[in-house]
């Protein structure tokens, strides 16, 4: 006898602290259950056979309602209940995320002499994404790039990234982002507003990040992915060599358009295997 009912987010992630509500045609409470670790709810509270009303409630998601019948035998099986974000946004479970930097990429394009680009990535970072529980607008995100990591896909063309002409890598060998607020653009969609440290300066950043769901992976973690974009002007982080052509054209072009994508696995450590 009882109530059983089984408490889960879109992607079918568990809400460990939904709190299920039970009430009678009347409007009487009869029973109140919270769900456990898995999302699951078991009460054996016993209940006269009949209609009800079943609400499940969580913070940071919109309260669900639904009829519930129960049995002869004293049961209400409600089954799964899903509940949606607050106004309707989503995210990954809360909890840390470690940034897997082998299936990660960290990417720039800028113009060259006005009519090409040049595509270049750093290939050494790391951070980590911490999902708020109750508010996600407070998640924090921070990562760190190493400065020297940069490729372009040209040797020569990289030891000038590194000079102190740009990067300058001798004396700035980090570059360093931390988020100061997130803020909703849509269901699945954020706006990150952060700091970001290159060659000495700080300089306010605004990430345009969409969250593209979660899924398994053959190491027996969870992973979830992102992909976020920017643009960054090189006079912004004192960065302002540059070799003008006899057309007047700059060799290099000054706005850096910045593409992230990432992958992080749920937890403080990445898997060893």
């Amino acid at each position: 006898m009882g109530l059983s009912a089984r408490i889960r987010t879109r992607d079918g992630w568990a809400v460990s602290h939904a709190v299920v509500t039970m009430t009678d045609m009347t409007g009487t409470q009869v029973l109140r259950a919270e769900a456990d670790a898995e999302g699951a709810v078991r009460d054996a509270t016993e209940l006269t056979p009949g209609a009800y009303t079943v609400i499940v409630t969580a913070v940071g998601y919109a309260p669900a309602a639904s009829s519930a019948i129960v049995t002869a035998s004293g049961r209400a099986e409600v089954g799964t209940v899903t509940l949606a974000r607050q106004g309707g946004t989503e995210l990954p479970p809360p909890g840390p995320w470690t940034i897997d930097p082998v299936h990660s990429s960290v990417a720039a394009v800028a113009q060259h002499l006005g009519i090409s680009s040049v595509h270049g990535r750093f290939t050494e970072f790391g951070g980590t994404i911490e999902i708020a529980p109750d508010d996600v607008t407070k998640s924090r995100v921070e990562a760190v790039i190493r400065a020297a990591s940069v490729d372009t896909g040209n040797g020569m063309r990289d030891t000038h990234l590194r000079s102190a002409d740009f990067l300058d890598v001798e004396r700035h060998p980090e570059i360093t982002y931390r988020s100061t607020g997130v803020e909703v653009a849509g269901p699945d969609r954020w706006t990150v507003h952060g700091e970001l440290s290159m060659h000495g300066v700080i300089r306010p950043v605004d990430l345009d990040l969409a969250y593209l769901g979660t899924g398994a992976d053959p190491w027996g973690g969870t992973r979830a992915a992102f992909r976020a974009t920017t643009e960054l002007h090189r006079e912004d982080f004192a960065m302002n060599y540059n070799q003008v052509l006899q057309a007047g054209i700059a060799a290099i072009g000054t706005t850096l358009r910045v593409e992230l994508d990432i992958q992080a696995v749920q937890g403080e450590t990445l898997p060893t295997a």
